[in-house]
């Protein structure tokens, strides 16, 4: 495994920036794992179908091995809403400062929250401080306002985060309103208050969406701690971290192909367009960019080529020459991407089909995580899992709506959530496990006709709002002040 940080070459004060950086990443996502999955085993407690400390570490459990399943493609949708020249800016100076500004702004908004039993959304609140991280820099000379920060991402992912909780509070309370039809036993639908366990068929509903949950937490929320670390690791390690340094000769040639491949498709697009129009070189759109503004795309892949070319493994090329072609790669990329979101590169849907998994190819080279980011990631989330859940359990148990959960409402929202979460983890777009849960359980109240608890929910909702405008400014500000000092 790639322990690059094992470095001798690595100064004292580098190795103690970079271990400072590492834990709080790392307590991001132990605070992540009380905070979130709190929400997961809230179900189980107060519908007696598992014990507190059993149902806690069951769910911590199945948020490690969530971590594992889940793959990176979340962890990438939360990198790559940074400004592209934050990640392609050789040295610590710009991307180490964003990181660690939106590292403290997260944990602190996220243990706020927690201290006042607040289930807020930590995807919310990292999001939030990537946006304030972008728009800081942007406030930098030789940068224009909102220039740099990845607007069309944002888009996707604040569109994900906007309507899952309108799916949870919906389709739980539509859920529960056809349990109610179609299975009439009382007792699915009052809290219990003897103490008793619930019948086997029911406890096991609940327990598994529970598993499915956590697990689904995991394979979500695990990711954006292992983009997070892979930031630091990158930012002040870059020859061990800007490329996937295990890629074999035949990954390597693949890559090479794709660059080719991208040559031929925008050589046809050239040759295809009206009047000849070119495309090629592309000129500078942001002034906050670092791409030269007659940089041409054909040169930045043919670069890509020859640095590939005779190559049996990457840790033969030079260090400054790795640094070089990870930023080829994802200069080029996010110049592709402009170009289609423009509408000035035009492709068959032949060609773009193959397009995109030439870019897929691309990418892959940098974009990765080692075996030991995930397990450590995965570690932490199962271990903030265990401990200090109950403040967030007691608010979801019991304060969201005016009476304790049932059977059925348990069953319905995490159902909801589980599937919510697991299908949003496929599509790579980050979505908060507390929005989901929340108001699933809010629209299984309403739908069961027990009311809500008004107090609960106006805090709640003043978290929520709060939840983005407070982390950007907080991790603007810090990004600002870490300037100065790093």
């Amino acid at each position: 495994m790639n322990f690059g940080f094992l470095d001798s070459t690595l100064g004292s004060g580098q190795f103690i920036l970079l271990i400072l950086c590492l834990l709080i990443a790392l307590g991001f996502e132990v605070v992540n794992g009380f905070h979130d999955t709190a929400n997961a085993v809230a179900t189980v407690i107060y519908t007696r179908s598992l014990k507190p400390g059993v149902a806690v570490v069951w769910s911590g459990i199945c948020n490690f091995l969530g971590v594992f399943v889940g793959g990176i493609a979340v962890a990438l949708a939360i990198v790559h809403l940074l400004p592209i020249d934050l990640l392609v800016s050789n040295g610590a100076s710009g991307g180490l400062a964003a990181v660690l500004a939106l590292l403290v702004a997260a944990v602190l908004w996220n243990l706020g929250t927690w201290f006042y039993g607040l289930p807020a959304s930590s995807s919310h609140t990292l999001i939030g401080a990537i946006l304030g991280v972008g728009l800081a820099n942007s406030l930098l000379p030789g940068h224009t306002l909102g220039s740099g920060v990845n607007w069309g991402k944002a888009e996707d992912v604040g569109l994900s985060l906007l309507l899952s909780p309108l799916v949870g509070f919906s389709v739980a309370a539509l859920l529960l309103w056809l349990s109610k039809r179609f299975l009439r036993q009382p007792y699915l639908y009052e809290p219990t208050t003897d103490g008793a366990a619930p019948p086997k068929w029911i406890r096991s509903i609940l327990i598994l969406t529970c598993t499915g949950v956590s697990f689904a937490h995991g394979s979500n929320d695990g990711q954006k701690g292992v983009g997070l670390i892979m930031l630091v690791l990158i930012a002040i390690l870059p020859a061990h971290f800007a490329l996937n340094l295990e890629y074999s000769p035949e990954q390597m040639a693949r890559t090479a192909r794709a660059a080719a491949g991208i040559q031929v498709t925008l050589r046809q697009h050239v040759q295809n367009a009206p009047n000849g129009t070119m495309i090629l070189p592309v000129q500078q759109r942001s002034p906050s960019a670092t791409i030269p503004a007659a940089g041409s795309i054909s040169d930045r892949l043919e670069t890509i080529r020859e640095r590939l070319a005779n190559r049996t493994s990457l840790t033969a090329l030079p260090d400054s020459l790795r640094w070089e072609l990870r930023k080829s790669i994802l200069e080029v990329d996010n110049l592709l991407a402009g170009l289609e979101k423009s509408g000035a590169l035009q492709l068959s849907p032949d060609q773009a089909r193959a397009m995109k998994q030439n870019r897929d190819d691309l990418r892959a080279i940098t974009d990765y995580a080692p075996l030991w980011v995930l397990i450590a990631v995965a570690a932490a989330l199962g271990l903030g899992t265990m401990i200090g859940w109950q403040r967030i359990v007691v608010t979801v148990g019991e304060k969201i709506g005016m009476s304790h959960l049932s059977y059925a409402q348990g069953a319905a929202a995490e159902l909801v959530a589980m599937s919510t979460i697991g299908l949003s983890t496929l599509a790579g777009l980050p979505v908060s496990t507390t929005h989901v849960l929340a108001s699933g359980i809010a629209g299984t109240m309403v739908a069961n006709k027990t009311g809500l608890h008004s107090s609960t929910i106006r805090r709640i909702a003043m978290a929520w709002i709060l939840t983005l405008p407070v982390s950007m400014l907080l991790a603007g500000g810090l990004f600002l002040l870490f300037r100065l000092f790093i």
